[in-house]
């Protein structure tokens, strides 16, 4: 199972989102040398996505538009 993927707020890659953060990743570009130099953006927070977050209530969005509950 692969991990989602949003944008980085730095770089603007996509960049696997593990725990709630970006995964560690480099900057966008050629690499100036041998060393290895992780994005500014690297293990930030991500923020949450609208699609995955619960109402007011605390329920998630129905799956289809205008779905009722069972109960």
């Amino acid at each position: 199972m692969s991990a989602p993927r949003r944008p980085c707020l730095i770089c603007r890659r996509e960049i696997a989102v593990v725990a709630g953060r970006f995964a560690r990743h480099d900057p966008a570009g050629s690499r100036a040398g041998a060393e290895l130099v992780s994005c500014p953006g690297s293990r930030r927070q991500a923020p949450l996505d609208p699609a995955l977050q619960p109402s007011l209530d605390g329920s998630l969005g129905t799956a289809f538009p205008g779905q009722l509950p069972l109960f």
